[in-house]
């Protein structure tokens, strides 16, 4: 398994993990978050097969969500459904913080939807046990709602 940075002329590929309405906006919402330096995707491979993604970003207007240099929010993580509850989630989470770690992020956030029984379960053993706060979001025409958790570790 490895896990790295997915590079902006790869961004096509995560169409294999979700059927995004407008492939087209997606990608360019991305490159321009990577450019600006406020977004990283981490990817999971198996031999060539691409498993499962997870965003970073490292800046938002809700300092709830993201702060440069200090908390970083989590988001759009999904592994493929035949690689399911086989510990390929648990090892991109477990790499993704790390790495971060390393960087200096001492605090990581990460929504979970109410229905979503078994990655509320996977955040709570990472320690995403702090609520912060009830958000609704729209992405591509899609409405949902979710709850946001943060993690601290000690510096």
């Amino acid at each position: 398994m490895t896990v790295q940075r997915i590079e902006a002329k790869d961004l096509t590929k995560l169409t294999e993990l979700f059927d995004y309405g407008d492939v087209d906006a997606m990608i360019a919402e991305c490159i321009e978050r990577m450019k600006r330096g406020v977004e990283d995707i981490f990817v999971l491979l198996e031999k060539d097969i691409l498993v499962g993604e997870l965003h970073a970003m490292y800046d938002s207007e809700d300092e709830r969500f993201a702060k440069q240099g200090k908390r970083v929010y989590l988001f759009a993580f999904r592994v493929k459904e035949s690689f399911q509850h086989q510990g390929f989630g648990t090892h991109l989470l477990k790499t993704v913080l790390s790495i971060l770690q390393e960087k200096g992020y001492s605090e990581f956030t990460i929504g979970v939807e109410d229905e979503n029984h078994r990655a509320k379960h996977l955040y709570q053993t990472f320690g995403f046990t702090e609520f912060l706060c009830r958000k609704r979001e729209s992405f591509q025409g899609d409405s949902y709602e979710f709850n946001l958790y943060l993690k601290r570790y000690d510096r």
